[in-house]
């Protein structure tokens, strides 16, 4: 994300400026329907609107550079898919509550796979892996986090992201080519 003028659009952002708004929405919307589509496709535009009330609720309360924004938000999204989770096994029978992607990671050469294979294929292939790794790919590839802002977001150490994203990657090489896909 590359927003000219950050700090003006933030701050115009906080006095309800149309303007800044649409900016900072323009910017991050396809990005979050994108992730959000992958984690929860039929909730996906429901939980995107969910996002901005969330954003535009704690935007007084955001402080930091674009870079922390984009993070902010991508852990607003995860939060309401989680929620969304929640809500859902709370509403069914009676299930164990286990880590429901407590031990989410990070991808670093995801960028290489996208490039070789289309979105679509890609994000069928990426929704074939264990819901830890895959949230990983996403949150580095669709939502342009680093290493440490998706291991905050998740609530793990930089290491176990490194470790998640290692082996999305290994089961990424294993998958594409059961699909047919080739680089």
């Amino acid at each position: 994300m590359t927003i000219e003028g950050f700090d003006q659009v933030l701050a115009a952002a906080r006095t309800g400026a149309e303007w800044a708004l649409t900016t900072l929405y323009r910017e991050l919307q396809p990005k979050i329907l994108r992730y959000l589509s992958a984690r929860e496709p039929s909730e996906a535009e429901d939980l995107a609107s969910e996002v901005w009330l969330d954003v535009a609720a704690g935007l007084h309360r955001f402080e930091g550079s674009e870079d922390g924004f984009r993070a902010w938000v991508f852990t607003i999204a995860r939060r309401r898919v989680l929620d969304l989770r929640r809500r859902a096994v709370v509403r069914s029978a009676p299930v164990s509550t286990g880590a429901g992607g407590a031990d989410r990671g990070v991808g670093n050469v995801e960028d290489e796979a996208m490039a070789a294979i289309g979105a679509r294929a890609a994000l069928a292939s990426i929704m074939r892996l264990p819901p830890a790794q895959a949230d990983v790919v996403l949150l580095r590839v669709l939502g342009d986090l680093s290493v440490n802002e998706v291991a905050t977001i998740v609530g793990k150490r930089p290491g176990a992201v490194r470790v998640l994203q290692h082996r999305a990657l290994r089961n990424l090489a294993r998958i594409l080519p059961e699909e047919g896909v080739t680089g």
